[in-house]
C-alpha cells in the first residue's frame, strides 16, 4: 500500500492542519493522524470556555482572544515534537503560525484550501459546532496562505477525503 511505504519512509512529522472553519481540519487531521500512526488533537478543545462563549454568539475571537488558545496548542506540538504528532488548528494569520513555530519548529503546515463558496456550502450541512456558518467570511477575511518562507503546503479540498489525506502525506517533507 503506497501510504504504508510513506510512512515507514519517514520520520515521525509534527503536522498542523490549517483553514478555515468547514475546511475539514477534523476530519483531513484526524485520517492523517491515523495514517502516519501518531497521536491526533482538535485545537477547539483548547479554546478556553469564554472564548466558546464569544463564537457561538456569533462575535469573531480577536489576537488577544486567540493568545492563550494558541499557546495551548503550541504546548501540545512541543510536547509532541521527538514523536510526531497532528492537531488541526484555524492557524489563520501569519502570526499565529510564528507562534505555533516558535513553540515547536519542526511543525508543518498542510492548508486546506478550498472557495468561499465549497466550504460554506459544508457549513450549512453542519451541525452541532459552535463556530455559525456566518463567521465564515470574518475567517476568509484573516486568512492569510502560507508564505513562501514557511514550512508548509496548500493542499487542495475539491476532491474526496481520501484523496485530500493522499495530497497532505505526499506534501510532507521527507
Amino acid at each position: 500500500m503506497a501510504t504504508q511505504r510513506r510512512r515507514t519512509q519517514r520520520a515521525a512529522p509534527l503536522v498542523v492542519v490549517m483553514g478555515v472553519s468547514g475546511s475539514g481540519k477534523t476530519t483531513i487531521g484526524e485520517r492523517l493522524a491515523e495514517e502516519l500512526r501518531v497521536p491526533y488533537a482538535e485545537a477547539d478543545v483548547f479554546h478556553p470556555p469564554e472564548n466558546v462563549d464569544k463564537m457561538a454568539d456569533g462575535a469573531p475571537l480577536d489576537d488577544a482572544d486567540r493568545i492563550p488558545w494558541l499557546d495551548g496548542i503550541g504546548d501540545w506540538l512541543a510536547g509532541h515534537a521527538t514523536t510526531g504528532g497532528v492537531v488541526s488548528c484555524s492557524a489563520l494569520k501569519r502570526s499565529y503560525r510564528d507562534r505555533l513555530a516558535e513553540a515547536a519548529p519542526s511543525a508543518y503546515f498542510v492548508h486546506l484550501n478550498g472557495s468561499f463558496e465549497l466550504i460554506a456550502h459544508r457549513l450549512a450541512d453542519r451541525r452541532d459546532h459552535f463556530m455559525p456558518a456566518r463567521l465564515l467570511r470574518s475567517q476568509f477575511a484573516d486568512l492569510e496562505p502560507l508564505g513562501e518562507d514557511e514550512s508548509g503546503a496548500a493542499i487542495p479540498i475539491d476532491g474526496t477525503v481520501g484523496e485530500t489525506v493522499a495530497l497532505a502525506l505526499d506534501a510532507l517533507p521527507s
